[in-house]
């Protein structure tokens, strides 16, 4: 894991990048455009939208402006709430695609579990995965529950479950059954909306000279797991990539894996209401 260029094999094949730019909150326009553009030059190579996000357009216009071979790039978007079910789905994906102006997209997820929807959901992805529209499949916000109901039936594993994952929620039962299963865990909200003053990542940071957020991102890979921090400044885009000349060490890792408290700074996946 040397550099912004590293990926992860995912379980079909595909090879997606570790370390990435989440777009939530970018405004659509040239915000969205500038912060893609940016992250692009500076080596990044994985954008992740949604629909739900309303920027899809411009990660589009920012892709096809930046220079960068389509061909290199891994760009990731998901279906929102009000859309699953299987026709709905196809349409919201249809209309994703148009936006970005992609034939392809490289991973499409179900964003979150709405209940008694999401395996109709998924199935519509599985459709998408064999016309050859989608380069990967995958879930967003999935417990372990959720994910042995849609396995107890899918045709195509997930290839991602994309959750809320940083030093206070650790997710130990959801990381474990995703590993036992080959599944990539991915990292949203992995700098905890900004609250990293805390007192162990000063120390760590103070040994290597690296902020509290490049050891939470730092951590995040060497826990395994992929992570797409999000900013629209470009000196903090290029700090956050600055996490591939250091390592921390094993009793490091488990410190800061032992900040866990369960706390969620974003919804509950079992008790949401959108």
């Amino acid at each position: 894991m040397t550099g912004l260029s590293n990926r992860v094999e995912l379980n079909n094949g595909v090879h997606m990048p570790w370390l990435g730019l989440g777009v939530f909150q970018s405004k659509e326009g040239q915000e969205v455009v500038d912060a893609v553009t940016t992250a692009v030059k500076q080596g990044y190579r994985l954008i992740d939208t949604a629909a739900v996000y309303g920027n899809e357009e411009g990660v589009g216009r920012a892709i096809r402006e930046c220079g960068t071979d389509r061909s290199e790039l891994f760009v990731t978007t998901k279906v929102w709430n009000s859309n699953q079910g299987y026709d709905s789905t196809l349409r919201a994906f249809e209309e994703s695609r148009s936006k970005l102006g992609l034939e392809v997209i490289d991973l499409y997820l179900v964003h979150w579990p709405v209940a008694g929807k999401y395996k109709e959901t998924y199935r519509a992805l599985e459709k998408l995965y064999k016309d050859g529209a989608v380069r990967a499949i995958g879930v967003s916000n999935f417990q372990v529950h959720h994910l042995k109901d849609l396995l107890a039936d899918c045709e195509i594993k997930p290839a991602v479950n994309q959750v809320e994952y940083h030093p206070l929620l650790t997710q130990r039962e959801v990381k474990a059954y995703c590993d036992e299963h080959n599944i990539q865990l991915q990292a949203w909200s992995p700098l905890m909306q900004g609250n990293l003053d805390v007192t162990l990542l000063n120390e760590i940071g103070g040994k290597y000279g690296k902020s509290p957020a490049q050891i939470v991102l730092r951590w995040d890979l060497q826990t395994g797991v992929t992570t797409i921090p999000k900013s629209v400044k470009a000196e903090r885009i290029a700090s956050n990539a600055d996490i591939f000349d250091f390592e921390l060490t094993a009793d490091e890792v488990r410190q800061i894996g032992e900040l866990n408290r369960d706390h969620r700074f974003g919804p509950d996946p079992d008790n949401f209401n959108f």
